[in-house]
């Protein structure tokens, strides 16, 4: 196609419907079916192998802030990796935005075409989030998108890094590409490559970055085509339209299960607690939940208004939707008690949100928006406890929230260095476990980052890691634990913080108590000790000086009288219950050598 005609083509032409069918399992049989299907997965799990390896930084590599998935021609999900849910849950938006942008413009997609996207108010989940969306054409047709997300450590803000929390538009917390062709027509756009680079503090890492999510890309794009080989084109769309009926019907029989209903839950971020203007801070949030037959409504209308010129709204569907679909989904369809249910388009079908224009739960551009993780898990957090009315028996008390880190510096050789830390939460009590203790929590799901790599990556010494003591939420189950992370520089660098939970503990359930709220600390220890609030920005670190993060302890669930003597014991073995709040929150009374005096406990317990 010329290019003169390009503009002739509508993007709606080019993802009209094809092959689809009311039943696809009247031109399929099950087993052909289940075996396209598990090969799609295979090749997100494939890209997702591919762009681990290939990645410069550590928050792909080793965290594995990123996610992948193959769509259809019309932006529904087929199939994803199994990497974190707030990369991968907005794909399909961040494809929508697209095909929308180009629109407006009079653009099409063409074979070679490689598109990079980060607008939050095109889909995104926020800016530093970059998608790279590869169009799959077969017979000359549009028919796929491969897709890779993942975030990056620079993003060209008027500050390094990625953790913003003081900036006033969606123009000054990022460089924004919208709907960018860096490759068009298999020719690499390099006016596009060069703008990028230029306007990032580490071109060399974060350019790699992309080129590994373009390689991981192109890999699912090639593997699709191959299958559209083996098996023919519409029967390959078939299948992909069975596993989406599927799925979508396997929600349906769980949701048509509960009781018709509005369950709702609220409670408050942190937002800004040092700022004097009251709108900043001890911010509202609320989530009713209405259950009629086998579809959910999710209503977000009561939460408060956007923040103006600060970047804690959450962008609707690239956070907001996907943190509501992540719980429900897990909620209903535990992979422990259900086969595995594929995530793909039709597990959003049953499921409706809505949130005003102008809240804080679907801004208006050009509000800030690069600081929504925190209040997107709360979010999901009140989804969770509202569920926790109608099917108790599979959530669990709160979770404590996450801080997300930026620390920078610039070399000898004056280049700068940014490293990301994400520094976990904890999950709270369940119904017949402890919540977990010191892991990312609901659609972070990020793993740790190694000691090893970062003292061996960046002027910074992990000083600390440990789970903190005496602070569980109490409960016949207690609350999992939140790690102390301490990071010391060894030279001269900046950081900024992005967190939550300072102020506001998870919420216990049951009668268990609530949890404990996290904490910042600068020189934890010495005379110049210094308690700081739950965002930083850009604060200058000197050689030497340590950082103390302490993670948000979960709620608890049930009477802490109820719970087993042995596991009370085995608690203070491991350090993390004294013998004191043993006897004074458990009713557990221990002899010196620790060994549980079952008449003493008794009779506590009775008092």
């Amino acid at each position: 196609m010329s290019k003169t005609q390009k503009s002739t083509v509508s993007v709606r032409d080019q993802t009209a419907p094809r092959a689809d069918v009311d039943d696809p399992q009247e031109h399929i049989d099950p087993v052909t079916s289940r075996v396209i299907s598990g090969s799609l997965v295979n090749i997100c799990d494939e890209m997702g192998h591919k762009l681990t390896r290939m990645s410069y930084s550590s928050i792909i590599r080793e965290s594995e802030d990123f996610g992948c998935a193959l769509l259809d021609e019309q932006a529904r999900q087929l199939c994803e990796t199994d990497s974190t849910p707030l990369q991968m849950g907005p794909i399909p938006a961040y494809v929508e935005g697209v095909i929308e942008l180009f629109e407006e413009r009079d653009e099409s997609f063409n074979p070679g075409d490689v598109v990079i996207h980060n607008d939050p108010y095109y889909g995104a989940s926020h800016a530093p989030d970059f998608a790279i969306i590869m169009p799959v054409f077969y017979g000359g047709e549009l028919t796929a998108f491969s897709v890779t997300t993942a975030h990056h450590l620079d993003v060209g803000s008027d500050k390094p890094g990625t953790c913003i929390i003081e900036t006033i538009d969606a123009y000054s917390e990022s460089i924004r590409l919208d709907a960018l062709k860096i490759v068009e027509g298999g020719e690499r756009n390099d006016t596009a490559w060069q703008m990028i680079a230029d306007n990032i503090r580490m071109p060399d890492m974060v350019m790699g970055d992309i080129e590994a999510q373009i390689s991981a890309a192109r890999v699912g794009a090639n593997r699709v085509a191959e299958l559209f080989t083996e098996y023919g084109h519409d029967t390959v769309k078939y299948a992909g339209q069975a596993a989406m009926n599927y799925s979508e019907n396997r929600l349906r029989q769980k949701i048509d299960e509960l009781p018709d209903g509005t369950y709702s839950a609220e409670g408050y971020i942190d937002g800004f607690l040092d700022s004097p203007n009251p709108a900043e801070k001890d911010i509202f949030l609320a989530v009713d939940l209405t259950v009629e037959g086998s579809e959910i409504e999710v209503d977000l209308s009561r939460c408060d208004s956007q923040v103006d010129n600060r970047p804690i709204n959450m962008p609707f569907k690239g956070t907001v939707i996907p943190a509501v679909l992540l719980v429900i989904r897990s909620t209903l369809l535990d992979t422990e008690e259900h086969e595995l249910v594929p995530q793909n388009n039709g597990i959003t079908r049953p499921i409706h949100v809505h949130a005003p224009k102008g809240s804080i739960a679907n801004p208006r551009f050009p509000a800030p928006t690069i600081a929504r993780f925190c209040p997107g898990n709360r979010i999901a957090d009140l989804t969770l406890k509202a569920l926790a009315e109608v099917v108790p028996e599979k959530t669990c008390a709160g979770i404590g929230n996450l801080k997300v880190s930026t620390c920078s510096g610039v070399t000898e050789d004056d280049e700068y260095w940014v490293y990301m830390d994400i520094s976990s939460g904890s999950y709270g009590g369940r119904s017949t476990k402890d919540g977990l203790d010191a892991v990312d929590t609901l659609y972070a799901n990020t793993r740790n980052n190694p000691i090893e790599d970062i003292e061996s990556h960046y002027p910074l010494r992990v000083s600390k890691y440990e789970l903190r003591e005496d602070v569980e939420g109490a409960g016949k189950n207690r609350g999992g634990i939140g790690p102390i992370r301490e990071l010391e520089f060894t030279s001269p660098g900046r950081v900024s913080i992005e967190g939550d939970g300072n102020k506001y503990a998870p919420w216990g359930f049951d009668g268990g108590y609530d949890g404990t709220t996290g904490a910042i600390i600068r020189n934890a220890g010495t005379e110049t000790e210094e308690h700081l609030s739950s965002k930083l920005e850009n604060q200058p670190m000197e050689a030497g000086q340590r950082l103390r993060l302490a993670g948000p302890c979960g709620g608890g669930w049930g009477d802490p009288m109820e719970r087993g003597p042995e596991k009370v014991r085995a608690d203070v073995l491991d350090d993390l219950v004294s013998v004191e709040r043993a006897e004074s929150v458990y009713g557990v009374v221990l002899t010196d050598d620790l060994e549980i005096d079952h008449e003493a406990t008794e009779q506590r317990r009775q008092d």
